[in-house]
């Protein structure tokens, strides 16, 4: 059996039985994931097992530094608060048989295994407000949590991730080599990037003037990573940690923002279907300050409202970046998909734009 198999990689694991299977799980693009089950005494116990992309994250190890001291530290801060069911709202690492938190293969690949958190949930599209505010109290306890991390600052996991300007040079580099020639069919799209140019440097110039703080953050905040109780609907455990590194809070809520208020998904053809619903982002501002606003500055409180506008344009020139490269980077299932992402993202821009001030109202009232 191959050394990168799941089954050889698993049963390097600190498992307490006899491992019964290893299948494919879940509806990851980036990472190999499989579920476990191990029979414990005629008991079945699952866990999660994965092999990270190391096409995507070039040094797991310095990955995994960062996933170990933070599901460390927030496990830390659950038992402190006396949280009976702390194993259900953090991440913890099943160290191998060496006693290291992750494993090394002989082919090189980095593996590691989870607690499978069970009766939990992770939604791939948001149903009401009230998993918007489920979703987004969930994500801002989170932060909360790291708020105090100590030791040094983290790894960089993907350096320059939602780093807007270098993802603005990244689209007119690409413009203008136009490699594939496509830069005739998307004028508009072209335009709109360009004419738009003001919102990259949003968020990034209010941190390097030091307006807002640096502080430990998620980074990428679908509703599907965070599960959700199947019992209560409370948002339960943030998951999916590859990208927690330095960052701003603005980064997370905007990507909430983004993912939460449109009722059309991302890559939907017909753009009327496209806007930002209000009584969504209430609910996401609410949830979010109810666990958040403790450690929030008031700079960071006030931009909210344009955090989504930010990353939502800067989702959107990646996936005209990519569509002017060739679809090198993101999958796609048909011809322009990733303009048709493109368009999605800038209208839905649009959307926001036009609804400021009522966003900042909200804020406002709710903060």
């Amino acid at each position: 059996m191959p050394d990168h198999h799941p089954v050889t990689a698993a049963q390097a694991f600190d498992l307490p039985g006899e491992l019964v299977y290893a299948l494919p799980y879940g509806s990851g693009h980036i990472n190999d994931t499989y579920a476990l089950e191990v029979d414990v005494s005629g008991k079945i116990v699952r866990y999660i097992l994965q092999r990270i992309n190391q096409n995507v994250f070039k040094a797991p190890d310095a990955l995994m530094e960062n996933v170990e001291r933070v599901c460390h530290h927030t496990q830390q801060k659950l038992a402190t608060q006396g949280r009976p069911d702390a194993f259900r709202r953090a991440l913890r690492l099943i160290p191998t048989r060496r006693g290291r938190n992750w494993l090394t293969d002989a082919k090189g690949q980095c593996w590691r295994c989870y607690n499978f958190i069970e009766n939990a949930t992770g939604h791939d599209v948001v149903s009401s407000v009230r998993q918007a505010h489920a979703a987004a109290r969930a994500f801002g306890a989170f932060q909360a949590m790291l708020a105090d991390l100590p030791g040094v600052r983290l790894n960089e996991t993907i350096p320059n991730f939602h780093h807007t300007p270098t993802r603005f040079a990244n689209f007119k580099e690409a413009l203008k080599k136009d490699t594939q020639g496509r830069a005739k069919y998307a004028e508009s799209e072209i335009s709109f990037a360009l004419e738009h140019e003001h919102l990259a440097s949003l968020i990034t110039g209010a941190l390097e003037r030091q307006e807002i703080p640096e502080r430990v953050t998620h980074n990428d905040t679908k509703l599907n990573n965070v599960l959700i109780d199947d019992a209560s609907q409370e948002g339960l455990c943030v998951i999916d940690l590859d990208t927690v590194m330095p960052g701003s809070v603005l980064y997370d809520f905007g990507d909430l923002v983004r993912t939460s208020t449109s009722p059309a998904a991302e890559d939907e053809t017909d753009l009327d279907k496209v806007c930002m619903q209000l009584p969504m982002f209430a609910a996401l501002v609410e949830g979010y300050l109810s666990s958040a606003k403790v450690f929030l500055s008031p700079r960071e409180v006030a931009l909210l409202p344009q955090a989504g506008q930010v990353i939502t344009y800067e989702i959107g020139l990646r996936f005209l970046t990519d569509w002017l490269e060739g679809d090198v980077y993101f999958k796609y299932k048909r011809p322009n998909h990733n303009l048709d992402r493109a368009r999605t993202q800038f209208k839905l821009v649009d959307s926001i734009t036009a609804q400021l001030p009522a966003m900042r109202q909200t804020v406002t009232q709710l903060s």
